[in-house]
C-alpha cells in the first residue's frame, strides 16, 4: 500500500476515534490551515544581522555552536528561510530584527533607521506570501552597555527612544503594506549585573521613555512588550520584569509577549495564559525551550510548550494570541532547527485542539476528579499523529521524518558550500 494510501487510512481511524469524544478531526485540519507561527529569522545567521558596523552579539544573548553553513547575507538568509518553510505545513510569517535591514554596505545608525532599509522585505514578503513582524533592537551597540531605555543618561536614553519610534514607524508601513497589522515586540535586555540601589530610578525612566515611544497612535500595527526573569552578566536585577511588564500592558492596553525561557524554571508560562489575559487584550508567544536558564533551545514537543497551547485553547484565546519562535542554535543544521522547532509547535497546537475539552470540563464542573484526570490521561493515548500526518500530506510537505532527508540535501548543494 502506498504511503499516502496508508497516511488517508490512519487518519480516517483517527476521525472516528476522535468522533466518539465528540471532536470533528475535519475541523481541527481547517483550524490547523489558520495557526500561523511567526518564524524568527535570527535562527538562520545567529543573531547577527546585515548592520555594516555590526560587533559581537551583547545584551546576554549569546549562540552556541559552529555548525557550518549559517547564511552569511540577506539573500542566503531568505533562502535558508523559504527552505525552512517549504517543509512547514501551512503558511507562516516572518519575524524580523531591526539589525536585519537591507542596509546594502551603508552605515546606518539605529536612530537613523527607516522603512526605505526594509521596502525590500516588504517586496519579498508579497512575493512569498509572507507577513511580517518586527522587533526594535537595543542590543549588540556601542550605546547599549547595561541600560538602554532606562538609562540615567538622557542622550541614551533619548538615542534608544528615537530608535524604537522610528521601528513603530517601519512596522506601521510593513502592516499597511501588507494589509495585516505588524506586531512589533520591544524587549531591552536592562538591568544591573550587581547590587543596585537605583531600582526605582531605572523603572521611572524606563516607563517614561515607554510612554514618549507610544505616545503616538499607529493604525497598522501592534505593540507588544516582553519582561524577562533576568539576563547574562545582568543576573542582580532587571528593570523590565514580568511585574513591571504586566502592569503597564493592563494599563495602557499593550499586548503582553511570554517568552517561555524568561522565567523562573519552576514557573509555568502556561499558567499565565489564563490570568493576563483578564487584563491585557491580547499575548504574544515566544517560544523556545529553556535548559536551566535562558538559553533558546530549539522548540520541541516537551510537557510546558503542549500545556502552553493547552491553556491557550481551553481559554477560547486562539484569537487573542500571536504566536512566534525565538530560539537559535548554531550546534546543529540551522534549518533542521528551524523546522523541528516549526512542526513541534504545531504539534502541540493540533494535539491541543483534539482535546475532548468540552467533555471533560463538564466532568470537571459536576465534582468528577478521577475521571478528569483519566480521561486526561487516555486523551494523551489517542492518535493525533494520524491527523498532523494528513494536515502535512494535504499541504503537500514531507511526512514523518521525510524531511531529514530534504535538509541532508539542502545542506550538500547549499550550504556546506558557504
Amino acid at each position: 500500500m502506498a504511503k499516502e494510501q496508508l497516511i488517508q487510512k490512519a487518519y480516517e481511524i483517527a476521525k472516528e476515534r476522535y468522533a466518539a469524544y465528540g471532536v470533528d478531526t475535519d475541523k481541527v485540519l481547517q483550524q490547523m490551515q489558520d495557526f500561523h507561527l511567526s518564524m524568527h529569522c535570527w535562527q538562520a545567521d545567529d543573531v547577527k544581522g546585515f548592520e555594516v558596523q555590526a560587533g559581537a552579539l551583547g545584551g546576554g544573548l549569546g549562540v552556541t555552536g559552529d555548525c557550518k553553513g549559517q547564511a552569511r547575507n540577506i539573500d542566503e538568509l531568505r533562502q535558508d528561510i523559504l527552505k525552512a518553510k517549504s517543509l512547514i505545513p501551512g503558511s507562516h510569517r516572518l519575524n524580523l530584527h531591526e539589525i536585519y535591514g537591507d542596509f546594502k554596505g551603508k552605515v546606518v545608525d539605529r536612530d537613523e533607521v527607516d522603512v526605505s532599509y526594509f521596502q525590500s522585505w516588504i517586496d519579498w514578503g508579497k512575493a512569498n506570501n509572507t507577513l511580517l513582524d518586527f522587533n526594535s533592537t537595543s542590543f549588540s551597540h556601542p550605546k547599549s552597555g547595561n541600560l538602554s531605555l532606562s538609562n540615567p543618561d538622557k542622550g541614551i536614553r533619548d538615542f534608544w527612544i528615537e530608535h524604537t519610534k522610528r521601528c513603530r514607524d517601519i512596522a506601521d508601513a510593513m502592516g499597511k503594506a501588507q494589509g495585516d497589522p505588524c506586531i512589533m515586540n520591544v524587549w531591552v535586555h536592562d538591568g544591573c549585573k550587581d547590587m543596585s540601589v537605583n531600582h526605582y530610578m531605572y523603572r521611572k525612566f524606563l516607563k517614561e521613555s515607554l510612554d514618549e515611544i507610544f505616545a503616538e497612535k499607529k493604525a497598522c500595527m501592534k505593540d507588544c512588550i516582553e519582561g524577562k526573569v533576568f539576563g547574562i552578566g545582568l543576573e542582580s536585577f532587571t528593570v523590565g520584569s514580568h511585574d513591571f511588564y504586566t502592569a503597564y500592558a493592563a494599563k495602557n492596553n499593550k499586548i503582553l509577549t511570554i517568552d517561555t525561557g524568561h522565567y523562573h524554571p519552576t514557573e509555568s508560562p502556561a499558567d499565565k495564559v489564563s490570568a493576563v489575559l483578564q487584563f491585557v487584550p491580547e499575548l504574544m508567544l515566544h517560544v523556545s525551550r529553556p535548559v536551566r536558564w535562558d538559553s533558546d533551545h530549539v522548540t520541541i514537543m516537551d510537557d510546558p510548550t503542549s500545556e502552553l497551547f493547552f491553556e491557550i485553547v481551553r481559554a477560547g484565546a486562539i484569537d487573542r494570541v500571536h504566536f512566534g519562535l525565538d530560539y537559535f542554535d548554531g550546534a546543529i543544521n540551522r534549518i533542521g532547527a528551524y523546522v523541528i522547532g516549526s512542526r513541534a509547535a504545531q504539534k502541540c497546537m493540533i494535539r491541543a485542539l483534539l482535546e475532548p475539552t468540552a467533555m471533560i470540563s463538564k466532568m470537571e464542573i459536576a465534582g468528577k476528579g478521577f475521571q478528569v484526570l483519566a480521561e486526561l490521561e487516555e486523551a494523551k493515548a489517542l492518535p493525533w499523529n494520524a491527523v498532523y500526518d494528513m494536515f502535512c500530506l494535504k499541504n503537500n510537505v514531507p511526512v514523518g521524518n521525510e524531511f531529514i532527508a530534504v535538509i541532508e540535501q539542502y545542506e550538500k548543494d547549499v550550504t556546506s558550500k558557504r
